[in-house]
């Protein structure tokens, strides 16, 4: 390409090269709904018999895609790994037993090292589901359940470079990994015990409790307190917000900075408005054993930024976005 190529044509031609390949990886993924039919069903059920673990193999970009496939299972409740099937000739094989299920990738379904695994699978009774995009391959025929992954075109203007194939592979193990998800009843804190590491980790393990204000800590303030010191119970705690109580600290409502700026937009008397009169009663609130996750969603959801944290009616805690930041956990 010439260096003096204009700037803007450049552009134009590299953004269509981009939402050419995005289309035709698009259409890829959308024609394989149509073909979830009986055999992907037969697929998570052999899955789901599996008393050992998933084995899933492919060398090259599908090798790649295997890996990935793997991790996903593994991660969402279905016991997997990935086998290399150069190495696996190498005495790798014997980490197939008997109790395992194999999912083979390959997109020419002609794959040398795959076919040769074939022969331990069957003397092991080990059922075989294969992704590939040749229906009617050997790998195909040989196989438990085959899974048609086939594609019109790859996104390669050559139509050479593994593209729309291997992302095709990729949405049908996201969609396999995910029927499994639902069918195991697998739920957020199953997750969590698979991702104890990092910011994921922490989102899912910590609970709302670990990370609330409570004690002195905690801003509250009577129906009938002058507004002057809802005002400063608010600045005293920091956390942008104070609660409504009565004289059992059940929870009436909350006063934000919104609250304040809608009190003056009607005009009142700072002086003798009392907290019933500017405070919002229906308030979200949520429990101290809930997630911190949780926490997240009913925030982001209705816009909030601080949430009382409620027991049996009474309030026990309170917290905001920055101590779930400070939590690591947003």
């Amino acid at each position: 390409m010439s260096t003096n190529l204009d700037a803007s044509l450049a552009s134009d031609t590299l953004l269509a090269a981009a939402r050419r390949a995005l289309g035709i990886e698009a259409r890829a993924v959308t024609a394989l709904e149509s073909r979830l039919d009986e055999r992907f069903a037969e697929a998570c059920r052999a899955c789901l018999a599996c008393a050992g673990r998933v084995v899933v193999t492919g060398i090259g970009k599908s090798g790649h895609i295997a890996r990935k496939i793997a991790a996903t299972l593994a991660s969402t409740g279905t016991p997997a790994f990935f086998l290399h099937p150069a190495e696996a000739g190498h005495g790798d094989i014997g980490t197939i037993t008997r109790a395992d299920v194999a999912l083979a990738l390959s997109n020419s379904g002609e794959t040398p090292e795959l076919l040769l695994l074939v022969p331990h699978l069957k003397r092991l009774g080990v059922p075989l589901i294969t992704m590939t995009g040749k229906p009617h391959s050997t790998l195909a025929r040989v196989a438990t359940v085959v899974l048609d992954v086939s594609v019109p075109e790859e996104a390669c203007p050559l139509n050479l470079a593994p593209t729309a194939s291997t992302t095709a592979a990729l949405a049908m193990g996201d969609a396999l990994a995910v029927a499994l998800l639902e069918a195991r009843g697998f739920t957020a804190q199953d997750f969590a015990r698979s991702h104890p590491g990092g910011a994921l980790g922490r989102r899912l393990l910590l609970r709302v409790e670990d990370i609330m204000r409570s004690g002195a800590d905690l801003p509250r303030v009577r129906p009938e307190a002058p507004l002057g010191e809802g005002l400063l119970e608010m600045s005293r705690k920091g956390l942008g917000m104070t609660v409504v109580v009565d004289g059992e600290e059940r929870v009436l409502g909350v006063f934000t900075d919104g609250d304040l700026r809608r009190a003056l937009d009607r005009q009142i008397d700072v002086h003798s408005s009392v907290m019933r009169e500017v405070m919002t009663a229906s308030c979200k609130t949520i429990g101290p054993r809930e997630l911190a996750a949780a926490a997240i969603h009913l925030m982001e959801k209705h816009r909030i930024t601080a949430l009382p944290v409620v027991e049996e009616g009474r309030l026990v805690g309170a917290f905001n976005v920055h101590d779930l930041l400070r939590a690591g956990v947003l």
